[in-house]
């Protein structure tokens, strides 16, 4: 471990850690190729991490926790509950944290504390904490043969962890855990007695994981029931919300499924698009779920407590429908990535085309799911929005062919990346959809934007298809490294 002068760890120093957890290309690929599904080590693995760490999971509860796990939606749902849960500072609250993935910029974003990510010298120190606790134990290697000496979680079971470590460290008295990927083998899946547990949309994502169908996807959300808590949950498909009621049956609870709160229609959300509105309307429910449990007395949400209209209208999101104005540029960033998301993401940039902008431009990448299908779905969520030029990119952000440090991505096809076979692919396909749009395809983020900033006359921008893409652009944008 390499460290400063003096001694010191520092906060590079975790950053450089951290990225050697991630799972590389080789061997996600060899797992699809097994196809090895989520199975049930992961969670009694999780809770030996825990162990290793001096806490069990009982320890969580004092945390007060909110479980929100879907498809698309998690965070946006995430950014409203704690915007909501805000106005409720500081005496039935206390401090809010927030435990969240991916990350745009900086690693710090996934672990926040009212609002904001920890800082630089708490990320270290707090890492390093765990770090040196994983170092000092052992587990048994009969029950556990993966876990030997020197083996650390992987990226996103050492997040976790490191979450946990930091909010009990920090007194936090509520906490809201987006799920990772799935539910019932997740890592945040150790949380025993959350305040309540909601799904967003479900789509098809992830399959190698969750399954093929969306009933195998319903039947993983659903993992995160406790009878601890109401679980919540918007509009699915029906044969999805009967797996989900069957697997609330199973958690010895009930689901309730939500339908859009009727003041949305009068109030302007703070994440702008119409989509928002279910997940606001689970990020309502959950937040008076909890709130109660706290000992506030909110009988109703219909009418809406002024505090929750005011949570609404100030929550923020970065990368989910947002907008940057940058002299005769205008950028609309969504991390959408899933078929459902894109084409929310088509529909909210339509609404916002403007017949006097000179150029309308898509900044596109998708680097592990099937583009080409996204990329369809969006052009036809568009409508009658046409494109002058279509920039095709890979995540990597600077053009000299470096990440930016918290950005690196080991678990992509280098390859694939340095050959840009994937963004050829993509301008292939869309010649076939629009073939009227001049194509572009460039190797990193920052070249693409020199380009765009460069078109005479005002443009509008969307920026789509990845969050990694959207972290990367902000990353340019804001000319951080």
């Amino acid at each position: 471990m390499s460290t400063s002068v003096g001694g010191e760890r520092t906060y590079n120093d975790a950053v450089h850690a951290l990225n050697n957890l991630q799972t590389n290309f080789a061997a996600i690929d060899a797992i699809r190729k097994a196809g090895v599904k989520a199975n049930d080590l992961a969670i009694p693995q999780m809770v030996e991490w825990i162990r290793r760490a001096g806490y069990q999971p009982s320890d969580f509860d004092k945390l007060n926790i909110i479980h929100v796990t879907g498809t698309k939606g998690k965070g946006s749902t995430c950014a409203f509950v704690q915007s909501i849960l805000k106005q409720y500072q500081p005496d039935i609250i206390g401090d809010i944290g927030l435990y969240t993935s991916p990350h745009l910029k900086s690693v710090r974003e996934r672990i926040r504390i009212n609002g904001e990510p920890i800082s630089k010298d708490k990320f270290a120190k707090y890492f390093f904490e765990v770090f040196d606790a994983l170092d000092n134990s052992k587990s048994d290697i009969e029950k556990f043969p993966d876990m030997t000496e020197g083996v650390k979680p992987n990226y996103f079971r050492y997040l976790t962890l490191l979450s946990f470590h930091v909010f009990l460290k920090e007194g936090i008295r509520t906490a809201i855990y987006e799920v990772g990927i799935g539910g019932e083998y997740d890592s945040t899946n150790v949380i025993q007695a959350p305040t309540a547990t909601g799904v967003t949309s479900l789509g098809i994502d992830h399959t190698l994981i969750l399954g093929n169908t969306i009933e195998e996807i319903a039947w993983n959300k659903g993992g995160i029931f406790k009878k601890s808590a109401k679980a919540l949950t918007i509009p699915q498909p029906e044969s999805a919300l009967k797996v989900l009621r069957e697997k609330a049956e199973a958690k010895h609870t009930k689901l309730e499924v939500l339908e859009r709160h009727p003041q949305l229609a009068h109030i302007t959300l703070g994440l702008p698009a119409k989509f928002q509105e279910l997940n606001a309307t689970l990020a309502i429910s959950l937040a008076q779920e909890h709130l109660n449990k706290l000992g506030a007395n909110i009988p109703t949400i219909n009418p809406l407590p002024e505090k929750f209209v005011k949570g609404l209208e100030t929550a923020t999101w970065p990368g989910r429908c947002q907008t940057l104005l940058d002299g005769k540029v205008s950028w609309y960033l969504d991390g959408a990535h899933t078929q459902e998301s894109i084409k929310e993401a088509g529909i909210w940039f339509s609404g916002k085309v403007s017949s006097t902008s000179k150029h309308k431009v898509l900044l596109f990448n998708q680097q592990t799911r099937d583009a080409s299908a996204l990329v369809t779905t969006l052009s036809n969520a568009l409508g009658n929005v046409e494109f002058d030029h279509v920039i095709f990119c890979t995540n990597v952000t600077w053009s000299s062919g470096t990440y930016s440090a918290e950005l690196t991505s080991l678990n992509t096809s280098k390859d694939d990346v340095d050959h840009l076979v994937v963004q050829k692919s993509l301008s292939e396909a869309w010649a076939k959809i629009d073939p009227r749009s001049e194509r572009h395809v460039f190797s990193n983020i920052q070249d693409s934007v020199e380009f765009i900033r460069k078109l005479d006359g005002d443009s509008q921008v969307l920026v789509t298809g990845s969050l990694h893409l959207v972290g990367g652009f902000l990353a340019v944008y804001e000319g951080e490294d």
